[in-house]
């Protein structure tokens, strides 16, 4: 059994949440940078090195990628040989977020509650997800999300009988009616089985895979590719303007469901698809 003292995962938590918000992760701004070279229409090239650019002056660590710091969702694999000691494990999580958004002059986005919209002024509460592993070490995802991107998803619980052709229309209606607003291109995030809430958290965590790793399954590899291309030719473009670029990637996880269902979720994400981890 191993001791970790929930001031570590704070301190980290802090960290993460400046870093993902100034550092976009390697995979994304080499899919961009491809896409840039690639991308026949000027208007829509133009708009893609204006991305870079972005990219590029948010790395000089005074700027954020985008004045939507977003809210921070924390990801949590904790190891079941590991025992927290020195607090309660939200609490930390969520002064780890105060403090990262205080000390990195990020904004604050949270309202305390959904209809009395009162700001809760450190970004806090963090949305939670916890999952226990194996091992004795704690991996650490901090992942925060614009709701640009995050008002566009949408879950739909499909009939069996919609079959493969059902889902991936839903998947790329969604892209398609959401048009310009998440701020394309996006990263759209899959989450096929399970159950209502199951599907959601899938789609949401298909959003931290690499834009650049491919499917393990090929079943589920052959569609990523089949949506992006049927995505991309939607001809909405980088920031609607047109243009053969409108996602870099599509990332889906399925899970066993029920006989009777076929849950299907999909989270978009922007081009600033920011996440960044640690292990402890």
């Amino acid at each position: 059994m191993r001791e970790i003292d929930v001031r570590i995962i704070e301190n980290k938590v802090a960290e993460l949440c400046i870093e993902a918000n100034h550092f976009l992760g390697n995979d994304v701004k080499s899919c961009i940078k491809k896409m840039t070279s690639e991308e026949e229409w000027h208007v829509a090239g133009s708009i893609l090195k204006s991305i870079e650019e972005n990219i590029s002056i948010a790395e000089e660590g005074v700027f954020p990628l985008c004045q939507d710091t977003g809210l921070a969702c924390v990801f949590l694999e904790i190891g079941q040989d590991v025992h927290l000691v020195g607090g309660l494990l939200e609490d930390a999580v969520n002064e780890g977020v105060r403090r990262g958004y205080t000390d990195g002059y990020l904004r604050k986005s949270v309202v305390a509650d959904p209809l009395r919209r009162v700001n809760t002024g450190d970004n806090t509460p963090a949305h939670i997800h916890i999952d226990i592993v194996a091992g004795d070490k704690v991996k650490i995802t901090v992942a925060p999300k614009g709701f640009g991107s995050e008002n566009m998803s949408r879950i739909a619980m499909l009939p069996p009988s919609a079959g493969e052709n059902g889902v991936k229309d839903f998947v790329v209606e969604t892209v398609e009616n959401a048009g310009a607003n998440p701020c394309p291109p996006v990263v759209v995030g899959v989450g096929i089985g399970g159950t209502f809430d199951k599907a959601a958290l899938m789609a949401k965590k298909a959003l931290l895979i690499p834009v650049d790793k491919e499917n393990e399954d090929p079943y589920y590899a052959d569609m990523e590719k089949e949506l992006l291309e049927r995505i991309n030719a939607l001809g909405i473009g980088p920031q609607g303007f047109g243009g053969k670029t409108t996602a870099l990637a599509v990332n889906i996880i399925a899970a066993p469901t029920h006989i009777a269902g076929l849950p299907v979720a999909v989270n978009i994400n922007c081009h600033v698809s920011r996440h960044k981890e640690a292990i402890i």
